[in-house]
């Protein structure tokens, strides 16, 4: 691969007969918003046989390039490619005019991404007034067309927007890039090069990015012949049959391409107005074997047939290097192929055998629904806890757009589900390997990336679920054991974590405070960089916000789980449930101690813990949950105030029990997991209904103190906490203001909306903007060195940077001013 000046832009200009419209291209160059210095305008000669060459000799400051011969389109600009020596190819028609700002805006554009291979300018006419080109689609029968030619342009395609290709009037492309795709295939001579080359571009995983602001004009000269004449329409036919044998998968092309055949046929015998019943044996006529007058439209069509059986074997070759090479399905790139139902000819016997081939052999059958895996490290049945709940309804709700298969790396009970369910288990690597291989995107969380080299090593679009900071957590959980191992502990997250943050091209966290700390870790790790702020000064396109959710259906009571069902816990009881586990970050001793104190002027209080044993094996019991049990049993509480459900409650029956509540509670300590921690069972109260009593410090304390959903008190203060908790149960206007709160503010936690971000990426996923397409790596990826550089070679490094940023005079300036601080220094001042 040649080395290329950097910043530097190449404009092609093909020229192929009368150099008039190419002088005034290049003229109309030299007066872009674009330094001159960055400029390199190349000039090729394509064969035209009158004095074009002559006259493009007196043009200054141009690379000419004499073709020799008509090499078209596609073999002129890649001749223009290899001579020339910029960063980024522009192509643009010798009868096109670029506005002001064209190569400006389409260089901005390339700054928002690794991934973006190419921009596709818009293309008006000469006046500005009618579309030439703001999209482009593609027929399931090969034939590249732009859906909007000749509509009036009323300022309806002026938004950014991924395309399947850009039209060879006017669009630009990476040098790199373009060497890496082997540039146009000279066999299409011209027509639909352009549709191949992106196609071709989006399937190794680069994004072609429509640029409105990117503007160029054109005359719309006609090109060889007038268009429909025979050897275009060879051409046409031929090329769209290389198009989509070439590059469309397995899958699709078995689908499509012997219809496309078909129709091909049907094509040539109705622009020569033939009919088959001609030869029919019933019919009389001349029987002699003698020629038969056929239209050279209809030869146009069985020659490029013809020819495409002809280089079948080169065409084939192609394909398999295509295909091998491929990153994205055809699924992925669907929406981008536009309205594949176009029959393109107003001829009523093509019709109707384009109707009669699309109804008969179903064409048009291929699916444009993704498939999203989504991974989760905790049983999912009957009994799940907070990953495996968060997990399930990620794969619902885009289930209903997607086909989605959610794997547990622990169990899978039969259930039914609007998805697929699958295991995979990290004693066994390699049967992560066909689900990685069957997705196109993977949604995760938890240890998955680390435990299954597919998952690591995979180009796939990876998001990354980081809504649990499991390193901080491992402060809190790791405190009995020793420093050594504690530390290690610690370390052993840390790593985990940073290598999704490495790695993943979006994340989803659970807060805002969540989510400035997670911009930090990133910022650390090199990931907020020019490609990722470029595309999005927030970074929105990088992390978003996507919160445990709750249901869209409220909860309804099939049976009382609690009232008159526990022993010791009465139909009129006041009940305080406390919903999921017991870890050690919790503080359940200073609730049960506010419970015991008032119990003695309630005796109806009754606190019950939902769950103790976790239903994934993998997690032992911690501390605080033998502390709690000690303790209510130490103040004489268990049994008869403070309860212990030693299972864990099914999933679908939780609403049981949480409609069996009075109030909702949380007791936590405070440190750095409370503060960027995500309360998942306070959404459970909400979604309940109950009122909430809560440490503060964290997210969902805020929330509950702001939308008044109830209390938040100071952490391991049993007084508050008792007077909170006598407060919600027994104040009748407290408790109705905040059932008021809570029935406000649950809307927002719906999981369609918490998962929006989620749902509206997976529509159009792309890899983060740091991220080269194809690959795993990013040049951010590692840790930073720093080298300090002492004596001459830092002088000589300084000097380097002051004539590099200023010139000369920056260096002389800089030398003087660090000879009078030496000065200065040296006499005291």
């Amino acid at each position: 691969m040649k080395k290329r000046r950097a910043g530097v832009v190449s404009v092609i200009l093909v020229n192929f007969r009368g150099a008039d419209d190419t002088i005034e291209s290049v003229r109309g160059l030299r007066e872009l918003d674009w330094p001159s210095d960055a400029l390199e305008i190349v000039v090729v000669e394509n064969g035209s046989g009158d004095d074009s060459l002559d006259r493009l000799r007196s043009l200054d400051d141009i690379v000419l390039i004499d073709s020799g011969a008509n090499l078209g389109f596609t073999g002129g600009c890649n001749l223009g490619v290899e001579k020339s020596s910029g960063e980024f190819i522009a192509f643009l028609n010798n009868d096109a005019r670029p506005d002001p700002q064209w190569i400006r805006a389409a260089v901005d554009t390339f700054a928002t991404g690794r991934d973006i291979g190419a921009v596709a300018s818009k293309v008006l006419d000469w006046e500005g007034e009618e579309v030439d080109f703001v999209d482009g689609a593609i027929t399931w029968y090969g034939m590249g067309y732009k859906p909007h030619a000749g509509e009036r342009d009323r300022g309806s395609w002026d938004q950014e927007k991924d395309v399947l290709f850009g039209t060879g009037a006017a669009m630009f492309i990476r040098a790199e890039v373009f060497e890496e795709l082997g540039g146009f295939d000279d066999d299409y001579f011209m027509f639909y090069d352009d549709v191949d080359l992106g196609w071709r571009l989006n399937l190794l995983g680069y994004r072609f990015r429509f640029q409105p602001a990117s503007l160029a004009f054109h005359k719309h000269h006609a090109s060889m012949n007038k268009f429909g004449a025979f050897r275009e329409e060879y051409l046409l036919e031929r090329n769209a049959l290389y198009t989509l044998y070439k590059n469309l998968g397995d899958e699709l092309l078995d689908d499509t391409f012997s219809a496309a055949l078909l129709l091909a046929v049907r094509r040539a015998v109705a622009r020569g107005r033939l009919d088959s019943s001609v030869l029919d044996l019933r019919n009389p006529g001349d029987d002699a074997d003698s020629a038969m007058p056929v239209a050279k439209s209809t030869m146009a069509g069985v020659f490029a047939i013809d020819r495409f059986v002809e280089l079948l074997p080169e065409m084939t070759d192609k394909r398999r290097e295509i295909q091998a090479g491929r990153v994205r399905s055809d699924r992925a790139l669907m929406k981008l192929f536009g309205n594949l139902d176009e029959p393109a000819y107003p001829m009523p016997s093509y019709q109707e055998g384009y109707d009669k081939i699309v109804g008969s052999l179903d064409v048009l059958a291929g699916t444009d629904r993704r498939r999203v895996l989504v991974i989760t490290g905790d049983p999912v049945g009957p009994r799940m806890a907070g990953p495996a709940i968060r997990a399930w309804h990620i794969a619902e709700e885009l289930a209903a757009e997607h086909e989605v298969r959610l794997v547990s790396l622990t169990s899978v009970a039969e259930m039914d589900a609007p998805f697929e369910l699958a295991t995979a288990s990290h004693h066994r690597p390699g049967t992560m390997t066909p689900h990685e291989r069957w997705a196109d995107v993977i949604v995760f969380q938890g240890n998955a990336l680390a435990l299954f080299p597919a998952l690591a090593q995979s180009t796939k679009i990876l998001v990354a679920d980081v809504y649990d900071p499991m390193h901080l957590e491992q402060l809190e959980q790791g405190r009995g054991l020793t420093l050594r191992q504690w530390d290690s502990q610690i370390g052993d997250a840390t790593g985990t974590l940073n290598q999704q943050l490495e790695r993943g091209d979006f994340f989803l966290c659970a807060s805002e405070r969540q989510r400035h700390f997670w911009l930090g870790q990133l910022a650390a790790l090199g990931r907020i960089n020019a490609y990722t702020y470029s595309r999005d000064t927030e970074l929105d396109s990088l992390i978003a916000i996507a919160p445990f959710g709750i249901p869209s259906e409220d909860p309804e009571q099939g049976r009382h789980a609690i009232r008159g069902q526990v022993p010791g816990i009465g139909e009129r009881d006041k009940v305080i449930v406390w919903g999921g586990g017991i870890y050690n970050w919790f503080d359940p001793q200073t609730l049960i101690r506010a419970v015991g104190r008032l119990a003695e002027r309630h005796d109806d209080v009754r606190l019950f813990f939902m769950g103790v044993k976790h239903p994934n094996p993998d997690v032992p019991e911690m501390e605080a949950v033998s502390k709690a049990r000690g303790l209510a049993k130490e103040l004489g509480l268990a049994g008869r105030n403070v309860f212990f459900n030693e299972s864990w409650v099914p999933y679908e029956q939780r609403q049981d029990y949480l409609l069996d509540a009075d109030l909702g509670v949380s007791t936590h300590f405070q440190h750095i997991e409370t503060t960027f921690s995500f309360r998942t069972r306070i959404l459970d109260y909400l979604w309940a209904g109950l009122p909430i009593v809560t440490t503060e410090g964290d997210s969902f304390g805020d929330l509950v103190a702001s939308a008044n959903l109830g209390a938040a008190v100071p952490e391991q203060d049993v007084e508050a906490l008792e007077d909170a908790l006598e407060l919600m149960l027994y104040d009748d206007d407290a408790l109705a203001a905040a059932r008021a709160g809570v029935a406000r503010v649950r809307e927002q936690f719906r999981w369609s909306r918490t998962l929006a971000p989620l749902i509206e990426f997976c529509r159009a996923p792309v890899p983060a903007a740091d991220r080269t397409p194809g690959t795993v790596s990013r040049p951010s990826l590692g840790r930073v060195k720093i080298q300090t550089r002492t004596g001459l070679r830092r002088d000589l490094d300084r000097a380097a940077y002051y004539l590099r940023e200023g010139g000369p005079r920056a260096v002389l300036e800089r030398y003087q001013a660090r000879r009078d601080r030496a000065k200065r220094d040296r006499s005291g001042i």
